[in-house]
């Protein structure tokens, strides 16, 4: 009985040591690999290059003269005015070069004594074609621009009226900023001076007599970037 006792318990113990073998040459388990670490996309500054139009409207005011008759002289001009506009920019770094050119339906006009007349000037449509240089803040880009003015001035009185297209000069700033999409909004300032003209008789009895016209604008505008 004792032999049968320890005989199993050396069967018991050699069937030990071979299960220990075999798991110690079972392969290990291999560790999860690591969560993969989120990177952000690259930041892409707002690029202005390209063509571009729009609308545009706002309000002008200046003044006009009426020379060569006793009693005339300076006297105010003002109204509103709508339009469209079209451009190109240019971006290279920071720096917005850019080409605008607009055409506007202007209601700006004044009046004052001719002597014993009144005598009446009229802009009643206005464009320029103007350079612009501006510096870029990403989505906010000022700048300041200048070129060509020109329009058409009517003057009147009670001998007649007459009118002229001329051609002038314009200077100014604004800023625009980039919304949502391809569009963009703009703010801007021109002071454009569209020379003189000779109204002849419909100014005075005794020509000649000369009209100019400048005019300080503040408009707004909309556009949308191709």
């Amino acid at each position: 009985m004792k032999r049968l006792v320890l005989a199993g318990l050396g069967a018991l113990a050699i069937v030990a040591a071979a299960g220990s073998a075999n798991a110690a040459d079972l392969p290990r388990r291999a560790a999860p690999a690591p969560a993969p670490v989120y990177k952000a996309p690259p930041y892409q500054a707002y690029n202005w290059t390209g063509f571009y139009a729009g609308i545009n409207g706002g309000y002008g005011w200046g003044n006009s003269n009426v020379s060569g008759f006793p009693g005339t002289g300076d006297f105010d001009v003002n109204g509103g005015m709508v339009g469209g506009t079209l451009g190109y920019n240019w971006q290279t770094g920071p720096v917005v070069f850019g080409l605008e050119t607009d055409l506007d339906w202007s209601g700006m006009k004044g009046s004052a004594a001719c002597g014993a007349f009144s005598c009446e000037t009229k802009n009643t449509w206005l464009g320029t074609t103007r350079g612009r240089i501006g510096y870029a803040w990403d989505r906010f880009m000022p700048y300041i621009t200048g070129g060509l003015a020109y329009g058409n001035l009517k003057a009147s009185s009670l001998l007649g009226s007459t009118s002229d297209t001329r051609v002038g000069w314009t200077v100014g700033a604004g800023a625009e900023f980039a919304l949502t999409g391809n569009w963009t909004a703009k703010l801007e300032y021109l002071y454009a001076d569209l020379g003189d003209f000779d109204c002849g008789g419909a100014c005075t009895l005794t020509p000649p007599a000369n009209v100019d016209f400048h005019t300080n604008i503040v408009r707004a505008g909309l556009n949308y970037r191709f």
